[in-house]
Parts: structure tokens; C-alpha cells; sequence
């Protein structure tokens, strides 16, 4: 086997962002200085130990220079639990893909025997390595940090993330540390967002780990094991894809925690940055109103969807009109549905898994397509001579024209005498029309109705 050289493995290929992981026992302020470094709230933060489990990537820029921040979960010395065996996994995996390390500690709490063991082991990573001492109020004249010397981790800068003291300091002693680049590559101008999104524990990591072809986020059997939305990036079919697994999405009455309420937050948030969603559904459970409603939250919202039944290895033996009756009743209890691709996968197979992205970059095609005004007029034309408008209280009804207005989702405008007065089951009627005239599979589309210039609807 090949080995790579410190330096070779220092720089990141051309064209990706270098890498900056932020590593350190629980509870140290982990994920509020990654919230500090950002400028927004992306982390989940609580009182409690152990709330970040996965990694968590986001973009980041300082000074001219845009890198890629990555959340850890906090590091024991003896993991006697699944779940901090598991995390202890995702942070070496961190920690091996990373160009530069963050360690955080407690000046509040001095140095930790366990935090002599990270240091060890961030020392034979290799890798270019900041200590970061947090909790520091007042950095300047503080003399808290200077206990973190016995780590031989180099000069220790003191911080407070809660308040933002010292990290600017902190910032430009990291970029320092980041590999040389000429210049810092431009963010992708067609970088397609697809969240997968559903209820907890329909197998929405392991289908986020099949896509990526490695155990990128953490796959728990126990639900909800996922809180934050994950943000990971890859290329398909020549197309940069944001893809976010999302915290598993409960009825809002079951959501009896802080962490529970904002992994609800987070995960309405993804539906709502999203391009297109990817809703995954226990077929063995079939969908209930739950499922129903966090895609009706996606198509009210604009997104593209794209419907996937999950697991279905595990009931295919029970005959072939199965997926037949399934669609079936799906579309007859979410109108919505009769708009979007219905697929089955497996995501422990691996099954369709890669169809399902597929289908997202045709809806996502869809959903940003645009048509000229003269198509549009024509269309409209056909429509209203084939079926007249209802005629209103006070005479005719008359729609004199119409155009498309914006994309993402395709929203059209048509003028109209009296809009008030336009029936809601007529502005279907035209909908419908545009979709069979146009290929708008899976992205919903909005009509809206003017008139001379005025908005009434």
C-alpha cells in the first residue's frame, strides 16, 4: 500500500476547500465556537453532554480565506458505549480527512487527563494542529490558558465562544496553519441542494452512507439518532450536490426536549434551504398522515420531491401488484403525489439508491425550467377555449394573458379582470394543463393572478 508523505497529505487536491476539524472531550464549547466561526446557529447547542454525534460541515470564510468547518462529537478516553464507540469512529475519521485541527479545551475546568490522551493522538495524526482555550472571558491578561503548556501542543489561545473574545485572534492564528493556496476556489454556481427528509428511523443515514459510499454520518438503530441537519458534499453525473440528512421529523406534541425542539428546527430549516427533497418512508409501515405532511411542508414550501419507499427488500416476496396498490393509495390520500416520482430502494442493498439521486436532478431540471412567454399564451389559449372560466357574480370572467415570471419553483402570473372571482378549482384546471403541456414532474408550480398590475390573490 502507498503511503502518503506529511506534506503530501497537508495540501487538499486543487479546487476543494481546506479542511479545519474541531476536536475535544464533551462539553468543552465545541460546537458553540463552530456557531462563533460561522456567524449563525447551525450546531445544536445544550447544557448536556455528548448532543453532537455526527460531523458537521459548513462553509466558512476568513479574511479572504473560505475553508470547510467540521464538528466533532467529544472524544472519551474508554468508550464503553455503542454510541461513543461510534462517535469516537466519526471524529478519527475527521481527523484523518481534515488539512487542519482545532483542539478545544476548558480553561474553566483546566487541563483533563483524558485531553493528555487527544493530544497524543492529534499529535500522531500529523496534522497541522491549533489548541484553543475556551471559556475565557476576559483572553486578555487572563492567565487560564497558560495551564494548557503541559499538553506540548504549542501556544494556547484563549478564547470565549460564548461572547466572541479573542476569536479573531483565534482565526488568524488557524489560517496560518492552513495549507499555501494561491487563490481560494469559487463555491460551485450549480450546487443542486437535495435534504432527505422523513420520520425517525426509516433508514435515512444508511441511505445517505450508500450514496456516499462510505459511513459519512452515524447509523444508529435507535430512533432519532440523527438531531442536526448534516450538510456533506459530492459530485454526480458532473453536478456538485449538497446533500443533507436531516434529524427525523415527530409530531410537535412528542418533542418534550430542547434538543428535540431544535433538531425540529434544524430540519424544517433543510426543508426550506433545500432544492429538492428526498422523502423516505418505511414501506413495511407504510405512510401514515406524519409521512403526508412533512412532504405536503416540502411542496408548500417550493421544493422539488421526489417520494421513496425505503426497505422494500424486506417485503418485495409479497408479490408483484404490491408497489402497484401502494402508489396507488398513496395518490389517492396526497394529491400532491399524483405530481411526484414514486420509487422503491433499499438503502442496505444499495437498490435504487443512486435512481433516487437521479430522479432528484431531473426534478430539479424541472423545477428550474422556464418557458417563453408566446408557449405560455398559446397554452393558456388552448385551456380557456377547451373550458371557459366560471362566469363571477357580476358578468364574465376573462384571463387576457399570462407569463412566467420566475423559476424554482416555475410561478406564472396571469391577468385577469376580476381575480377574486376566479374559481380555485378553475386555477387548478389550468395548473394541470400546464403540467401536461410541460414536463413540471415533481416540482410544484404557482399561479398567481394580477389584475392592471395589482395583485388580488
Amino acid at each position: 500500500m502507498q503511503t502518503e508523505t506529511r506534506e503530501e497529505r497537508s495540501a487538499p487536491p486543487a479546487g476543494r476547500r481546506p479542511t479545519v476539524a474541531i476536536i475535544g472531550r464533551p462539553n468543552v464549547g465545541k460546537s458553540t465556537l463552530f456557531n462563533r466561526i460561522l456567524g449563525r446557529r447551525v450546531a445544536i447547542v445544550a447544557e448536556q453532554a455528548g448532543v453532537t454525534r455526527d460531523r458537521q460541515f459548513a462553509p466558512a470564510r476568513w479574511s479572504g480565506r473560505d475553508f470547510v468547518l467540521v464538528d466533532t462529537g467529544g472524544l472519551v478516553e474508554s468508550p464503553d458505549r455503542p454510541m461513543e464507540s461510534e462517535i469516537r469512529r466519526q471524529v478519527l475519521a475527521a481527523i484523518d480527512h481534515a488539512d487542519a485541527l482545532l483542539f478545544v479545551v476548558d480553561g474553566r475546568a483546566g487541563p483533563q487527563p483524558v485531553e493528555e490522551h487527544i493530544a497524543e493522538l492529534l499529535r500522531r495524526s500529523g496534522r497541522p494542529l491549533l489548541l484553543a482555550v475556551n471559556k475565557v472571558d476576559e483572553p486578555v491578561g487572563s492567565m487560564a490558558h497558560l495551564d494548557f503548556y503541559r499538553l506540548g501542543l504549542g501556544d494556547p489561545v484563549p478564547v470565549s465562544a460564548l461572547s466572541g473574545k479573542g476569536s479573531g485572534d483565534l482565526l488568524d492564528a488557524l489560517l496560518e496553519r492552513l495549507p499555501d493556496r494561491s487563490a481560494a476556489p469559487e463555491a460551485p454556481a450549480d450546487e443542486l441542494g437535495v435534504a432527505v427528509i422523513g420520520k425517525p428511523n426509516v433508514g435515512k443515514s444508511s441511505f445517505v452512507n450508500r450514496l456516499l459510499g462510505e459511513d459519512r454520518v452515524i447509523v444508529h438503530e435507535a430512533a432519532g439518532t440523527t438531531r442536526d441537519a448534516i450538510d456533506t458534499f459530492l459530485e454526480f453525473e458532473g453536478r456538485p450536490i449538497r446533500l443533507v440528512d436531516t434529524a427525523g421529523l415527530r409530531r410537535r406534541s412528542r418533542v418534550d426536549d430542547d434538543v428535540e425542539f431544535y433538531s425540529r428546527v434544524r430540519a424544517t430549516s433543510a426543508i426550506r434551504r433545500a432544492d429538492v427533497c428526498l422523502l423516505l418512508v418505511d414501506c413495511r409501515e407504510g405512510a401514515g398522515n406524519q409521512d403526508f405532511r412533512i412532504g405536503q411542508d416540502a411542496w408548500d414550501g417550493g421544493c422539488g420531491l421526489v417520494f421513496v419507499a425505503n426497505k422494500w427488500d424486506l417485503i418485495e416476496d409479497r408479490g408483484p401488484d404490491v408497489f402497484e396498490a401502494f402508489v396507488r393509495e398513496l395518490r389517492e390520500r396526497a394529491s400532491y403525489l399524483r405530481r411526484v416520482p414514486i420509487l422503491t430502494s433499499s438503502a442496505l442493498t444499495g437498490r435504487r439508491v443512486r435512481t433516487a439521486l437521479e430522479l432528484a436532478l431531473e426534478v430539479a431540471e424541472n423545477r428550474e425550467r422556464r418557458i417563453p412567454t408566446a408557449e405560455v399564451n398559446e397554452v393558456l389559449q388552448q385551456l380557456t377555449s377547451r373550458r371557459q372560466p366560471p362566469q363571477g357574480g357580476r358578468g364574465d370572467v376573462r384571463i387576457y394573458y399570462g407569463s412566467q415570471v420566475s423559476t424554482a419553483p416555475p410561478t406564472f402570473v396571469l391577468w385577469v379582470n376580476r381575480p377574486s372571482e376566479l374559481a380555485d378549482h378553475y386555477v387548478r384546471y389550468l395548473e394541470n394543463g400546464f403540467r401536461d403541456a410541460w414536463n413540471f414532474e415533481g416540482t410544484p408550480i404557482r399561479i398567481r393572478l394580477k389584475r392592471r398590475g395589482k395583485d388580488r390573490r
